[in-house]
């Protein structure tokens, strides 16, 4: 079931780039949603068609994305679409090319399939449980650091507030990426050594990236070091960090 749930991702992520790029960098018509982010009518157009490809071909499984509303009957299947049509919007809308479009898919909680498509970067990621994780047909593994000091870590400013470590904080290397997912990427492809935040984190945002980079080596838990869930009530998890097991342990142990 993973194996050919993959592919069915893969060809709703490579179709839905496709229409993204028709409207990258032609002012597509946005509004603000409620919570203040923005929203663009290239969004919703590949959330519907990535909405009409995956449920027809899995009617039985359950959908949740950023740009659907909710009705919760999702939380009665065994298996659950989880998206978002494009990471990393304003990124999109600015121009830039650090957007991507995130599919997954949860049965019982637990992902089982994931994509990560960049198509203006020309990267996609895929992994499915227990197969491995791919870049672009290529096997992919996370970085094999150990030392907190020094570590390429990507985050967002918020992460390296004093309030969030038990000593000075470490000395990271420290970068930025807007797609949350994207960030998941590279760490699972070696190019960083850490991903974290420290915020709630929506489960369309990180559903694909955990998943790959945990199929690439990384532990991928939220702050705390719990286990990740997909396709929860809240639709949200406290937060994610992801590493190789003993940088992740080290992180983790430095964290208030």
């Amino acid at each position: 079931m993973p194996a050919t749930d993959l592919a069915l991702l893969i060809d709703a992520g490579l179709a839905g780039g496709d229409i993204a790029m028709s409207y990258w960098r032609k002012s597509p018509e946005t509004r603000t949603k409620a919570d203040g982010s923005p929203v663009s009518e290239a969004d919703l157009e590949v959330d519907r068609a990535m909405h009409d490809a995956l449920s027809h071909a899995r009617p039985g499984y359950g959908w949740l994305s950023e740009e659907t509303e909710d009705d919760g009957t999702r939380l009665d299947r065994q298996r659950c679409f989880i998206l978002d049509p494009i990471d990393g919007t304003r990124a999109y809308l600015e121009g830039r090319d650090t957007w991507g479009l995130s599919l997954a898919v949860a049965e019982a909680g637990r992902l089982t399939a994931g994509v990560i498509h960049m198509p203006a970067k020309g990267l996609t990621y895929t992994a499915a449980l227990g197969r491995g994780a791919w870049l672009n047909g290529e096997p992919i593994a996370a970085s094999s650091r150990n030392e907190v000091d020094g570590a390429r870590m990507i985050t967002s400013k918020a992460t390296y507030a004093e309030r969030h470590w038990h000593g000075p904080v470490p000395e990271f290397r420290r970068h930025y990426r807007p797609s949350m997912a994207y960030r998941l990427a590279v760490v699972a492809e070696g190019r960083f050594d850490v991903m974290a935040t420290l915020r709630r984190a929506w489960e369309w945002d990180i559903a694909a990236g955990a998943l790959i980079a945990s199929e690439a080596g990384a532990r991928v838990t939220d702050q705390h070091g719990a286990p990740l869930r997909f396709n929860s009530p809240g639709r949200q998890s406290a937060g994610v960090v992801a590493a190789n097991p003993g940088l992740h342990d080290r992180i983790l142990a430095a964290m208030r």
